[in-house]
């Protein structure tokens, strides 16, 4: 990336563009986002009500810091360094130190990583990975301490949570699973209930987020996730049917997905002499990996219908991001013990530098695309919204002065005042009257009005129920244009003052209150179990 500029993968300019409206917010004073204001070339959508705040968070402060063009590079360092610390974390405790780093390095360049960091490029679900390997040593420590081992498993699936939402729903997936192994393992109940109770935690603690995300889900498209070739029949390994394009890297990603399925497999033989130095480790590992394997596969349809919310994982490949773990510790343990350790660790290196050249040289290498966005921002143009997070009712390639069907900024400047013909029922410029503007924040309008007659103002702005506005003091209803949901205010004849704002939202102020409950109870459960018997 040094040389070649970002590798832009499929989510590259989502994730950028979102850093970018997320830095230019702070600027303003808005320390969390919940509106994107110039997504939608303009008009804005919710984005950040529903999705996770880790990443755009560590993203906008790395652009404001080193620059929008190294902000991608540094993020993935960064991450994959957090990972590579997290799975040495998890090894330290059974294999010896050589093995750990060993571990450490082949979950971080595990061939995963190489595929969502350049063909991708989704830089929340790589943040979410990261942790996997401490969500395995919280259930570890559930397992053998129970109730001790609560307070550091709730925080971390709630970190998890707070980075990607699908690789969120694969973490709470495999950490029921493993509380089943954890039980079973010791025989005991208790390891799943004091495991129960940290899942309960993490989601408390994540609530801020989690609530409002899944209450106002209703104000807007979050079918298209899993819509067309995003659904998970569509997305099985090897699958077949569909855009020749996407079936195509569907089979790339499908070959990785085999061979480290295999690769595992074949190491999990070799390390079976070993069990006995990690057993309880051992049977969650080997149960994380058979049930992964298994539902990425086509036989696996059943669950992806019957378990609830799974299908919002859209890709069952996914799943890879819990096998990563099982594949990286199990590597590290045969090959520290094969006879010729030189050979095994070349072979490895091998296999995973080949594989990481192969990904490189077919990736989309793009030094343009951060000061592309950065300048389409500064001009006043914005960034294209996305089909989820669109209102109800909302085409967003029908709204006024967008280029529809294309990723490319209009044309020319959309006004941010139109009005509607009362004859025609067409947007048309706004003459005949004056707007002046007083105030333009994205969460925050404000602006007064002369007109003389009365009129229907289109705004450069999307409805969404959270919107209030006051006409001179005075509430008044929010039109929508239909199939555009593009804003529409009825003003008087006269001089009006006229005042938008982004309410907060009565799930937002509960999900606020249960994160800090459940921070409260966290501290205090925290200072009781502290010096208590296990």
């Amino acid at each position: 990336m040094f040389f070649l500029g970002n590798a832009s993968g499929h989510d590259f300019q989502f994730h950028l563009a979102s850093w970018l409206d997320v830095a230019s917010q702070w600027r303003q004073g808005i320390l969390y986002p919940r509106w994107a204001a110039w997504a939608n070339w303009g008009y804005g959508e919710p984005r950040f009500v529903f999705y996770p705040p880790a990443s755009w968070t560590l993203g906008a402060a790395l652009g404001s810091i080193v620059g929008w063009r190294a902000a991608p590079g540094t993020y993935i360092w960064l991450t994959l360094i957090a990972g590579g610390m997290a799975m040495w974390r998890l090894a330290r405790e059974w294999l010896s130190p050589r093995e750990a780093i060993a571990a450490a390095v082949f979950f971080a360049v595990n061939p995963y990583n190489l595929l969502v960091v350049y063909y991708r490029s989704d830089f929340a679900e790589l943040l979410a990975e990261a942790l996997f390997p401490l969500l395995i040593l919280g259930a570890l420590r559930v397992t053998r301490n129970r109730w001790r081992g609560v307070p550091f498993l709730g925080f971390v699936l709630a970190a998890v949570w707070l980075c990607n939402a699908p690789a969120a729903v694969i973490a709470t997936y495999s950490l029921a699973l493993l509380l089943i192994v954890g039980s079973t393992f010791t025989r005991n109940v208790r390891p799943l209930i004091a495991g129960t109770a940290a899942i309960a935690m993490g989601f408390g603690l994540a609530a801020f987020y989690i609530l409002p995300a899944t209450a106002e889900q209703r104000w807007v498209q979050i079918a298209q996730v899993v819509s067309q070739n995003l659904r998970p029949e569509h997305n099985f390994v090897f699958a077949h049917g569909g855009d020749p394009e996407f079936i195509l890297f569907n089979w790339k990603v499908s070959t990785l997905a085999l061979g480290m399925m295999l690769i595992t497999g074949i190491f999990a033989v070799f390390v079976a002499r070993r069990r006995r130095e990690f057993p309880a480790l051992w049977w969650m590992l080997l149960a994380i990996a058979a049930v992964s394997s298994f539902l990425m596969f086509a036989p696996s349809q059943v669950l992806w219908r019957l378990l609830p919310k799974l299908r919002f994982v859209q890709f069952p490949w996914r799943w890879l991001d819990a096998l990563s773990v099982a594949f990286a510790f199990l590597a590290a343990a045969a090959l520290g013990r094969s006879r010729k350790q030189w050979i095994s660790w070349f072979a490895i290196l091998a296999v995973l530098g080949a594989t990481a050249t192969a990904i490189a040289h077919d990736t989309w290498w793009d030094s343009a695309d951060a000061p592309t966005l950065a300048d389409w921002i500064h001009s006043g143009f914005g960034y294209e919204g996305t089909d989820e997070y669109a209102p109800s009712g909302c085409d967003r390639y029908e709204l006024p002065g967008v280029t529809p069907n294309s990723d490319d900024p209009p044309s020319q400047p959309i006004p941010q005042f139109s009005k509607v013909d009362p004859d025609s029922d067409e947007i048309v410029p706004a003459a005949g009257m004056r707007v002046h503007i007083d105030r333009w924040a994205p969460e925050q309008r404000a602006f007064s009005t002369k007109s003389a007659a009365p009129v229907d103002l289109a705004l450069r702005l999307v409805n969404y129920p959270a919107w209030d506005a006051h006409i001179d003091g005075q509430q008044t209803t929010i039109g929508s244009r239909p199939e555009t949901a593009q804003m529409v205010l009825a003003i008087p004849a006269g001089a009006h003052k006229i005042d938008l704002s982004l309410r907060r939202t009565p799930d937002r102020s509960a999900g606020d209150a249960i994160s800090v409950l459940s921070a409260l109870l966290l501290i205090a459960f925290t200072r009781f179990r502290r010096g208590k018997p296990a």
